[in-house]
């Protein structure tokens, strides 16, 4: 059995190994992508102001300025020391990018596209491997399936099967004696065996978010009855002489209800019949405890989404686990030491497919050269 165990894990390993390495390094870049941006980027420095905001027909005004033609996905108010950002987004043509406004005097302050610089390309590796999505995405989905099975074939294959083993299974027990291969077996071995459960976490999380099926069904295996996906629902129809009117109330209702949120994200409704959607932020960081309220576009009267989205004080255990899943991929759920976790965790995960790929390529390599001593030997007898 270990012998048939060990041949699938090779196979696994080589036909998924290059798509790890790249999925774990872009992951453990990623984990720290607010605060490196934090550092790197020049801070838009505002002083904090008791004039009000600019209002939300306002900002979307002078947004349209910059793109006149794109499609505006929300607009984020935080408070008036910081930038209204007005996001731009939409799927055919690919466009992502954002306008950063002045909050109370209306002055454009800078402009950013999402889908250039480092970080966009760390994500297009991570998700796309920098191929065109239809294929990369499919690539890192299942090469994820298949790393799954690595890591199962893993733990079966470091399990000792004796005391006397055991040792040498759980640390390094290197002399001056002690080859490189035998380093680099325990290398692979060792960390891979502790850093096995961070893996599978890294796995289903991510197994999650690729797969709708996935998502639901671990959902419902927790017990969650509501939808499980992300849904807006639908709203009534604008009254024409009422929509500059009604959405600039928004932001005042919002501000009087939700008092202590960090911010406000403000997703126009793109039809006559959509629900005004918006995902308000209740701590910096994370996003599973942040409130997702639907609104009628008339009497911002609140509709319900039928899903495990929605305000998170009135979600239940399965609603919230499964909201915590994208926090719990970076780490952030466990706050900053949690994101060192996974940052160390994803770069130890990289190193898997290399200690793996010289491990085979020893024993391969080791053979042939073995097998052509003995030709040379018998040649020179022969002679």
């Amino acid at each position: 059995m270990k012998k048939i165990t060990n041949k699938i894990h090779l196979i696994l390993g080589l036909g998924s190994g290059l798509v790890v390495f790249i999925v774990a390094i872009t992951g453990c870049l990623w984990v720290f992508r607010e605060e490196i941006k934090a550092v790197t980027q020049e801070e838009l420095i505002i002083e904090n102001s008791n004039n009000e905001f600019l209002s939300i027909t306002e900002a979307e005004k002078i947004a349209h300025t910059v793109y006149p033609d794109k499609l505006i996905h929300g607009i984020l108010y935080d408070d008036t020391s910081e930038p209204i950002e007005a996001i731009f987004y939409q799927a055919e043509p690919l466009f992502y990018s954002s306008v950063f406004i002045h909050p109370t005097q209306g002055t454009i302050l800078k402009t950013e596209n999402h889908l250039t610089g480092f970080f966009a390309f760390v994500l297009d590796g991570h998700i796309h491997l920098w191929l065109p999505e239809a294929i990369g995405t499919q690539i890192v989905k299942w090469s994820t399936v298949l790393f799954l099975l690595l890591v199962i074939s893993g733990i079966y294959l470091w399990w000792p099967r004796n005391k006397k083993n055991k040792k040498q299974r759980f640390k390094f027990d290197w002399k001056s004696t002690t080859k490189w291969k035998r380093k680099n077996f325990d290398l692979h071995s060792i960390f891979g065996f502790y850093v096995s459960i961070f893996a599978l976490i890294f796995i289903l999380t991510g197994l999650i978010m690729a797969f709708p099926i996935v998502n639901k069904a671990v959902y419902r295996a927790m017990g969650g009855q509501k939808e499980a996906t992300f849904l807006i629902p639908d709203g009534s129809k604008y009254e024409s002489t009422d929509v500059s009117k009604s959405i600039d109330q928004l932001l005042g209702k919002l501000q009087k209800e939700y008092p202590s949120a960090m911010d406000y994200e403000i997703h126009l409704p793109h039809s006559d019949s959509s629900a005004i959607y918006v995902e308000i932020s209740n701590e910096d960081g994370v996003f599973y405890n942040s409130d997702f309220v639907f609104f009628d576009q008339n009497t911002f009267k609140e509709i319900p989404s039928g899903t495990y989205y929605g305000k998170y004080d009135q979600a239940n255990i399965p609603d919230k686990l499964i909201r915590m899943n994208y926090d719990t991929h970076i780490g952030a759920i466990a706050g900053l030491p949690g994101k060192i976790i996974a940052f160390l965790a994803s770069l130890t995960v990289a190193s898997l497919p290399v200690t793996g790929f010289l491990l085979w390529y020893g024993r391969k390599f080791k053979k042939k050269k073995k097998k052509k001593k003995r030709i040379k030997n018998r040649e020179l007898a022969q002679a």
